[in-house]
């Protein structure tokens, strides 16, 4: 067991030294998600209110394209960090609903930061193991994606907590099946580009994480 165990660690290790998009994508990875903590951090003690959120979500929008289309530039590195910059203080109105509405809040945000993390470390190390081609799920998450779309628009109008708790689920689901697609491509060189495959990643952990902390609210109770 010890020996298989050290195996496994040495191909991840192996895979890592070799495998430069993975390399640059795991390093401008922790990058932005430290910024976009940052920028999280901002807008949670800044108050801000759920119209700037929009705004900022509105701007990740336009950088999303902007990176892509500068994703092959040193430009492409700086658009990034704006876009997750933005896509953090999004968060802040969620973050500070939780904190000011629940009687754990803050533990449930840890909660859903720890839980976010352990999800994405074991279908990483999953994936690094076994490399195995997941090029198949994409159509299926694609769906996936669009049905939970059209069904948060609709609840927008139905108000249903059950409705909610459902798609959070899904999304959660479909969120750490991304996390394994994602990373399937970047080593089986589908994703040859690092930019692009870290802003995919940061969009599959920040859904993540979103769905999680939903989750943990639905079944914890308000102050």
């Amino acid at each position: 067991m010890q020996f298989n165990e050290t195996t496994a660690s040495q191909r991840q290790e192996s895979l890592l030294s070799t495998h430069s998009v993975l390399r640059n994508t795991y390093l401008l990875l922790s990058l932005t998600l430290l910024f976009s903590s940052g920028a999280a951090a901002v807008a949670t003690m800044a108050q801000a209110g759920f119209g700037s959120a929009i705004v900022a979500f509105i701007l990740s929008f336009v950088f999303l394209f902007v990176t892509t289309a500068l994703r092959n530039s040193v430009w492409g590195i700086l658009s990034v960090f704006a876009f997750t910059g933005c896509m953090g203080y999004s968060l802040g109105p969620m973050l500070n609903q939780f904190i000011h509405g629940y009687s754990n809040g803050g533990q449930l945000i840890l909660t859903a930061l720890g839980g976010t993390g352990v999800t994405f470390f074991i279908a990483s190390a999953y994936i690094l193991t076994t490399k195995k081609d997941l090029s198949h799920w994409g159509k299926f998450l694609t769906i996936g994606i669009v049905v939970c779309l059209v069904a948060i628009l609709a609840n927008i109008f139905l108000k249903m907590p059950a409705m909610q708790l459902a798609i959070s689920t899904i999304l959660t689901l479909i969120s750490t099946m991304l996390i394994l697609y994602d990373t399937s491509r970047i080593i089986n060189n589908g994703e040859r580009n690092y930019i692009m495959a870290t802003m995919s990643l940061y969009i599959d952990i920040q859904m993540l994480f979103q769905n999680l902390l939903m989750l943990l609210g639905a079944f914890s109770g308000r102050e």
